[in-house]
């Protein structure tokens, strides 16, 4: 009785709910003594009921081992909006990747430097870089050591060719022309242009750019997946570096999955954000954490490694060296279905537009270009693989 009593009187602001039992208790003594002062006024007794209403509200903490809680967001394109970034730590701070990628040489890049993550490239050749990573094996990759001008090397890559909208609303035409994929100084550079442009299909768009993709070339269950990118600038520029189930075509989006590595908007230069979409966990529902740079530095001005680290029943996001969000099927409600178990091919885009960065204004620059350093997957080795 005397906890329904105390629940009575509480607040439902959880910030403002405390009365003390002291406080309770001298409120009952008033009571009493009131009462029993009037009784005797009164000369007789009188009884009166009281109904005590009692708003209880139920609390479920988020379980650190299954949720981001900072930066915590939909996955919408539509609806999310930046949240609480974790914040990637100064160089020197950093907690070290167990599997760090090793280069030949270092580059002058401070962030590169610190995180054993650079190599600054001179020409079209990387002389002495190292792909090897104590405990993988390199499975696939493509260093853009080309010549300059040349195409992506089509063994590898296929282009996503159209400007439908891409099922964002993205304001860009995709194309195959060298003028937007192209190979230079030992990167891929992706460049979106502002220019009236009208496919073989008849669509009309005044931008263009390009996507590329793996499939049907390649793909992989498991593994590390990592990029070295230099991205874009400006509102409405879009670059993202993502994966996708390789059975989509037999089944629809999301039940095919995605996994996406790296994305950022151009309206928000010092995020990056890494998501995974499944079926019932897509949209407003899907897993998402960003992180930004110390100081609120854009991630602009300088290169940066992201990758993931896929394990069965486990996602490890990376930027650098810096691990900055897990999931697991913890954090999916236990109806909902964990559909990375299959191999997923690889995408690169350079997006214009579209629900979730909004459309250029007059602030910005064109034409706007991600670079691409090198595309590498590594599988595990030794008896770690051998759970697998």
């Amino acid at each position: 009785m005397r906890e329904f009593f105390m629940r009575g009187f509480e607040s439902s602001n959880p910030r403002t709910r405390i009365l003390p039992a002291a406080s309770a208790r001298m409120c009952l003594l008033v009571a009493f003594v009131a009462l029993v002062a009037t009784a005797i006024s009164l000369g007789a007794t009188s009884s009166s009921s009281a109904h005590l209403l009692a708003r209880v509200y139920k609390y479920k903490p988020l379980d650190p081992a299954s949720h981001v809680q900072a930066g915590f967001e939909s996955s919408n394109p539509a609806t999310r909006q930046a949240g609480s970034p974790a914040r990637l730590p100064p160089a020197a701070q950093q907690q070290k990747s167990p599997n760090p990628v090793p280069k030949g040489a270092l580059s002058s890049d401070p962030q590169d430097a610190a995180s054993g993550a650079g190599q600054q490239k001179a020409g079209s050749a990387r002389p002495g870089a190292a792909t090897e990573i104590h405990g993988w094996a390199l499975t696939w990759s493509d260093e853009f050591n080309g010549p300059n001008g040349s195409r992506p090397d089509p063994a590898k890559w296929k282009f996503d060719v159209g400007g439908d909208g891409w099922g964002n609303r993205e304001l860009e035409y995709y194309t195959q022309r060298p003028q937007n994929a192209f190979v230079e100084d030992g990167h891929l550079v992706i460049r979106a242009i502002r220019e009236d442009f009208t496919g073989a299909d008849g669509v009309a768009r005044h931008y263009t750019s390009a996507r590329l993709k793996t499939q049907g070339i390649f793909a992989q269950a498991y593994g590390r997946f990592e990029a070295r990118i230099k991205i874009p600038y400006g509102q409405g520029v879009w670059p993202a570096f993502w994966l996708l189930g390789n059975d989509l075509g037999k089944v629809r989006w999301p039940q095919s999955g995605e996994i996406d590595i790296m994305e950022n908007i151009g309206r928000e230069p010092s995020a990056i954000h890494g998501s995974m979409h499944g079926p019932g966990y897509s949209g407003n529902e899907g897993l998402t954490q960003a992180i930004s740079l110390p100081g609120e530095q854009p991630f602009y001005e300088e290169y940066h490694l992201y990758a993931i680290e896929w394990e069965p029943n486990e996602v490890n996001f990376f930027v650098d060296s810096t691990k900055y969000a897990t999931f697991t099927p913890a954090n999916l409600a236990p109806e909902l279905h964990w559909v990375f178990d299959h191999p997923f091919f690889i995408v690169l885009n350079l997006a214009v537009g579209g629900d979730w960065p909004g459309p250029p204004d007059e602030s910005t620059v064109f034409p706007q270009s991600m670079l691409v350093d090198f595309v590498r997957v590594y599988r595990k080795t030794g008896p770690a693989a051998n759970e697998h």
